[in-house]
């Protein structure tokens, strides 16, 4: 067995490979970047190693400077985690070179896979259903539009480096075809060095499943069964589980007996994972192989009872497997969310920023992977994730209902994230049903996420958590009016119970909440609720519970009746300004000063981790002014042009 080890990645997924290095007895070697100096990994590594600027281009996918860490420090092999050079077969066979272990599958077998287009090829000969398409590479826009025609829309087109969702668009006519073509190569040879774009047929009201394999250099290849990864936003998963609510179980030996199939055809040793699409009658078709670890990999290691991790490092140090696929038993259900720094109501934008508060949830069944602390910064250098949450149970249900629990006690401030927008799906009728597709958030939030514009359950909880915060602060009353994001209700004491003036009936609650903690536990009922709560001045709380997030104002009827009876202020007119909505880079403005546009045209590109977001002309009009040039590193709601 190995004695020390090197990660070549950052966040969560290196801090997550430490600790099970640290439990087989293996020391282990952190690399950073300039950026990444305090960041946890390097923490919680026994050596680290500085090997470049912030820009991942010159570190974290400098595979120069990562074996020259090696060598250094004595490491005798490299875990990738996962993206940066993780299917790069020339690190691979760069680390070989050097002596050093690659703690992953063969050079070959990362490159027959890695390429979409000759992995589909392979998996076809190996007996694996394919979807239709065409799958040669594609010189330009006019010729993608005439085999797209011809394979018939919608259809999707896809990088052949591709992965983690860039390079990748939907197309449903010849307009979208256009834009998806260009924005997919760009963001392709942005993110992989390699612009080569192919087209499928794209399957309406898809499932994505995915089959965990494991194999060994003794030729023992096993699957760990499937996980479900169809909540989805712009291809890129939101929440996974295991098993998969859809399968049945001829539907799941079968495909992964394909899985299998495919790892036997490529010599495959280590952790990998077939992805494939699914329709709605349970024809399954191959997608892709990632030949890595899966950001979502704790879902199946919650179900099988095996760490992934410690099982790459033993198969990289020659260690058979120590069972057989008839000894895989599934146990449970577990369900992973990722919580990332995004704006969910500024179209999931990415948020940079300070954690100025960060308290994870613990528990039964709950497990947090996370690569960063109180205190820590977000950049824009790197993916935006924060943590994963992951939590098992004996059933869907009751996974379901820890997930909604632990999204209610993960407590973040400083920067905008999407804990509130989990918790509106984990709490939605659709996922409790199990009814998912790829299309579940743009079919259950069509006009983006926000907060309900109705009066909810949960809202009565935040008007009664407002009451009792307001109490415990010293300043309450028996009647009081708690303004919910503007709207008033009037809410009062009497006799040991709170009454709302919603018509419902009077509700018994405790807590024992103290000013300045970020949780109130509420005992209502019979039954109890978390209310994550952030005390502002003037008798004010930013409540959010089971993804309903409101501010609420405490105020005595009279206060409330002045206050009510002002007149509001009116916004300031940004009408005729475009604004960036982002932190990011402006790599091209499309139009000059005085140049006409109409509704819907291109106006400028922002780029940010390294997805390209094209800003749009919301109405007809003429430019006035440019206000930014390209290679400008934008603000959030920085002015990008200015129309007449």
């Amino acid at each position: 067995m190995f004695k020390k080890i090197l990660i070549a990645n950052r966040g969560e997924i290196a801090c997550r490979v430490m600790r099970t290095a640290r439990r087989m007895g293996i020391a282990t070697v952190a690399v950073y970047s300039e950026a990444d100096a305090d960041a946890l990994h390097v923490r919680e590594a026994d050596e680290a190693v500085m090997i470049g600027p912030a820009a991942a281009t010159e570190s974290y996918l400098r595979a120069d400077r990562i074996v020259e860490a090696c060598k250094a420090t004595g490491a005798e092999a490299v875990h990738p985690g996962y993206g940066f050079l993780s299917e790069r077969p020339q690190f691979a066979t760069a680390l070989a070179e050097s002596g050093i272990v690659f703690i992953g599958p063969g050079p070959a077998a990362i490159a027959a896979m890695g390429d979409k287009i000759e992995s589909k090829k392979l998996a076809h000969a190996a007996g694996v259903s394919t979807v239709p398409g065409h799958l040669g590479i594609i010189a330009d826009a006019d010729k993608a539009r005439d085999i797209a025609r011809l394979i018939g829309y919608p259809v999707m087109i896809k990088a052949s480096a591709g992965g983690g969702g860039k390079g990748m668009r939907i197309a449903h006519d010849d307009a979208e075809l256009r834009d998806g073509f260009r924005a997919a190569a760009g963001e392709a040879k942005s993110s992989f060095g390699d612009d080569r774009i192919f087209l499928e047929k794209y399957i309406e009201r898809p499932r994505h499943i995915e089959i965990q394999v494991l194999g060994d250099t003794h030729g023992n290849i096993v699957h760990l069964g499937e996980r479900e990864c169809s909540i989805q936003r712009r291809h890129q998963k939101v929440i996974e589980e295991a098993p998969s609510p859809f399968l049945d179980e001829a539907t799941r030996a079968a495909m992964g007996a394909e899985a299998v199939a495919l790892a036997k055809a490529v010599d495959y040793c280590s952790a990998g994972t077939v992805e494939f699409i699914v329709d709605r009658n349970k024809n399954f078709y191959f997608l892709e192989m990632n030949t890595r670890l899966q950001v979502e990999h704790p879902v199946t290691e919650m179900v099988a009872g095996l760490d992934l991790v410690e099982w790459m490092i033993r198969i990289a140090a020659g260690e058979k497997l120590g069972f057989a696929q008839a000894d895989i038993r599934r146990r449970g259900w577990a369900i992973e969310a990722r919580v990332y720094a995004e704006d969910p109501e500024r179209g999931f934008l990415p948020a940079v920023g300070r954690l100025v508060r960060y308290r994870p949830p613990a528990g039964d069944g709950v497990r947090v992977d996370s690569g960063v602390y109180e205190g820590a910064e977000i950049t824009l250098y790197y993916d935006p994730m924060i943590a994963k949450l992951a939590v098992g149970g004996g059933d869907r249900g009751m996974a379901i209902d820890r997930l909604k629990d632990a999204l209610d006690g993960f407590f973040v401030s400083g920067l905008r994230h999407n804990i509130a927008f989990l918790s509106a799906i984990a709490g939605s009728e659709r996922f409790r049903a199990g009814d998912l597709s790829t299309d579940f958030i743009a079919e259950e939030f069509p006009g983006g996420f926000a907060p309900p514009a109705s009066f909810t359950a949960a809202d009565r909880i935040l008007l009664i958590a407002a009451a009792i915060a307001d109490a415990a602060t010293g300043t309450g009353a028996a009647d009081r009016v708690v303004l919910l994001d503007g709207a008033p209700h009037r809410v009062s004491w009497r006799e040991g119970a709170y009454t709302i003036d919603d018509g419902g009936d009077a509700v018994c609650a405790a807590s024992d909440w103290r000013p300045g903690q970020n949780l109130l536990r509420l005992r209502l009922d019979g039954r109890t609720a978390t209310v994550q709560i952030e005390a502002l001045p003037a008798r004010t709380f930013r409540l959010a519970h089971g993804g309903v997030v409101r501010r609420a104002q405490v105020l005595s009827p009279r206060a409330a009746e002045l206050l009510l009876a002002m007149p509001a202020k009116k916004p300031a007119d940004t009408s005729r300004l475009v604004l960036s909505p982002m932190p990011g880079l402006l790599t091209s403005i499309i139009v000059g000063e005085g140049q006409e546009v109409k509704a819907g045209e291109p106006l400028a590109i922002v780029e940010a981790m390294k997805m390209e977001n094209v800003l749009r002309a919301e109405r007809d009009g003429r430019v006035a002014k440019l206000c930014a040039h390209n290679g400008d590193s934008l603000t959030v709601d920085q002015v990008i042009l200015e129309f007449e």
